[in-house]
């Protein structure tokens, strides 16, 4: 059978085109295998296949005569592994097994009746006949556990030592190292290695030491952080409560005993169960709330006046404080805070500590102070009286404050600490120096020259 062709110019072939089979015998008896194979009589002989050596009738084949193409091929080479000598010679390997056990037997043989050679003979046919047959699957073993790479390595590693400790005994300085090794005072070095030994244990527990100070510092730190993240959820229920009570329609702003009692319960739990930053927060909020300022009430409904520019009218004589601080704040520690215009006034802060404090523009007027300290505090503003401080006095539980005058308006100082004050202005230095006793006087800054001691004691 011929193949179709078109055109005779080379220049229009493809080099898939280029289906021809090879002039090797294992092609021209495949070729015959699939010639028979397609032949129309369907005859089991083996017809020869003409291949076309001349290239210029090689020419494009039809998908159809391709797809034949590809099963003779298929069928050629099948037929080919089946027949080919090497091929066959290939798939059935020699039995290494029957060579091993015969080695073996001629091993024992050699060993029973004493000859040396045939001994020898029998063990490096056992042991080069083993070594094939496992030295393959060895091989592949070995190459799933170390890389290729790993195993470069690993023989560059080992070639490098080599080459190292060649070079010391050739150079002659391994002998120098073990002559020298010979002079070495042993029990010297001994001492000293127990003496490194026990620095050694002593630096141990040092580091021991000083990792469970670190632990303690770190336990410490978070234990004080996790206080203080629970310190502000409180401190934030608190003001939402407080909120909840002014904002209702009656709520404490308005005349209503009972309210007012819970919102100060509520106040004392809070500011005894803070710290002096969580006191200073309560106060200034309360503060600026209008909650601890006695305001003026209708008489009839107790209800907070306006006072006609969009706040409530104060009424220091006869207000009503929704919050009465009273004594919650005796012998606090509010220590370095900051009170800035904050309303104290009325409120009882005997030994409390206001040292470093930031008192700018407070309302201490009829606050109790007494042996309070106030070290290093910042007064500048702060209001210590009403009127003047050649009329002030301090209060007094039987007479009725006068605030134009400021008679009995006057914060209680007795035996406060007026150290290192700063920005204390001369009105209040007067007052302190007149009413502050003889422990006071001597604290405050400025001094209390020509300032009478009107406490007299």
């Amino acid at each position: 059978m011929g193949l179709p062709k078109m055109a005779d110019d080379k220049d229009n072939m493809t080099p898939d085109s280029n289906l021809s089979r090879t002039d090797s015998p294992l092609a021209d008896e495949a070729d015959s295998q699939a010639t028979s194979s397609n032949s129309p009589n369907g005859a089991a002989s083996e017809p020869v296949f003409q291949p076309i050596t001349d290239p210029s009738q090689r020419s494009v084949m039809t998908e159809s005569e391709i797809a034949k193409s590809q099963d003779n091929g298929h069928t050629a080479i099948s037929y080919a592994l089946k027949h080919d000598p090497a091929v066959s010679k290939q798939n059935n390997p020699p039995p290494y097994w029957l060579i091993i056990l015969l080695a073996i037997a001629i091993m024992t043989t050699g060993l029973i009746i004493g000859s040396f050679w045939l001994g020898v003979a029998g063990t490096a046919v056992a042991f080069l006949a083993s070594l094939r047959v496992i030295g393959t699957p060895l091989k592949y073993a070995l190459t799933e556990l170390i890389s290729e790479q790993q195993w470069r390595i690993t023989v560059a590693t080992l070639g490098l030592v080599s080459a190292l400790l060649g070079m010391l005994v050739l150079s002659g300085t391994l002998e120098q190292v073990r002559l020298g090794w010979g002079l070495v005072d042993w029990e010297a070095i001994g001492a000293l290695g127990e003496v490194l030994g026990a620095l050694g244990q002593i630096l141990i527990a040092v580091l021991a030491v000083y990792v469970a100070w670190r632990q303690y510092v770190i336990s410490k730190d978070l234990t004080i952080q996790q206080n203080l993240i629970t310190q502000q959820q409180t401190i934030d229920t608190y003001f939402q409560g407080i909120s909840d009570l002014v904002l209702d329609e009656e709520g404490l702003l308005e005349d209503w005993p009972q309210e007012r009692a819970i919102a100060e319960g509520r106040t004392a739990a809070i500011l005894s169960s803070v710290d002096a930053g969580g006191k200073a927060k309560v106060l200034r909020f309360l503060s600026r709330s209008k909650l601890l300022t006695p305001l003026m009430r209708d008489r009839r409904l107790g209800r907070a006046m306006l006072d006609g520019v969009g706040g409530y009218q104060e009424d220091r004589n006869f207000g009503i404080r929704v919050i009465d601080l009273g004594v919650m704040l005796a012998a606090a520690d509010l220590s370095g805070t900051d009170l800035r215009w904050t309303d104290l006034s009325d409120a009882n802060l005997i030994r409390a500590n206001l040292g470093r404090c930031d008192l700018v523009k407070a309302n201490l007027s009829r606050t109790i102070l007494v042996d309070a300290n106030l070290a290093g505090a910042d007064l500048m503003g702060t209001r210590l009286f009403y009127g003047s401080a050649s009329t002030a006095t301090p209060r007094s539980r039987t007479e009725i404050p006068d605030y134009t005058t400021g008679t009995c308006t006057g914060a209680v100082i007795e035996n406060a600490d007026f150290t290192s004050a700063q920005r204390i202005s001369e009105e209040q230095r007067q007052y302190c120096c007149a009413w502050g006793g003889s422990k006071t006087r001597l604290t405050i800054p400025g001094g209390c020259d020509g300032i009478a001691n009107k406490l007299g004691r």
